[in-house]
């Protein structure tokens, strides 16, 4: 049987200025699906990209985000209600570099984004993303510098949900109640059918 190892942990202190930059390092090396929290709030169009997001449950269907507290996303969210979540595909590059960029401004921030609208004023769904999904607030927890918003899914919508073998039958249906809500459509968009990571501080596909 072979002797196990001690784990080398990295040598700085906790809580020092050191150890949170030693966390972001290594937290770079987490491979993340790229998304857009898109939201409408008080006549006006908010929309950020983000990777700390996660499916949490299929029954009931529950998504969660996590967002800057001091962010303008993060005040529109938790005014608004409801917000979507866009799946980027690898395609989609440059529309995650621009809304991840600090100081956008709200007017006009989603003039050249292609996007469809959930409803006659609700939040936009980037077009042509590899999955959409309608999110109703449930929970927000304060967690250190971040909220984290955890939400019940009302709609849905994609080109996954009519391509994929045995799953199409039922993601169709969830696209129907979509669009009976006034939500768009995306069953008929092509896209690279590759999403978009985030990894080592930068974009990547999955080859």
């Amino acid at each position: 049987m072979a002797s196990e190892q001690s784990a080398k942990a990295v040598n700085v202190v906790e809580g020092t200025e050191a150890f949170v930059e030693s966390y972001r390092l290594l937290a770079q090396e987490l491979a993340s699906g790229v998304a857009v929290v898109a939201v409408r709030h008080r006549n006006r169009d908010h929309a950020v990209t983000v990777t700390g997001w996660l499916d949490v449950s299929w029954d009931p269907p529950t998504m969660a985000v996590s967002l800057f507290e001091e962010g303008r996303i993060c005040e529109a969210v938790e005014g608004a209600g409801t917000w979507t979540l866009s799946v980027l595909n690898r395609d989609q590059e440059s529309i995650a570099s621009w809304l991840a960029s600090p100081g956008n401004p709200v007017d006009g921030l989603l003039s050249n984004v292609p996007h469809e609208r959930v409803g006659k004023d609700g939040p936009v769904v980037i077009s042509n993303c590899l999955a959409w999904f309608h999110v109703r607030t449930d929970q927000i927890h304060s967690v250190a510098t971040h909220q984290l918003v955890v939400g019940r899914v009302t709609a849905m919508g994609g080109p996954a949900s009519s391509s994929r073998g045995g799953a199409a039958r039922q993601g169709q249906a969830s696209v129907a109640q979509g669009q009976s809500s006034g939500a768009p459509s995306q069953t008929s968009v092509a896209s690279s059918g590759e999403p978009l990571i985030h990894w080592a501080r930068g974009f990547h596909g999955l080859g």
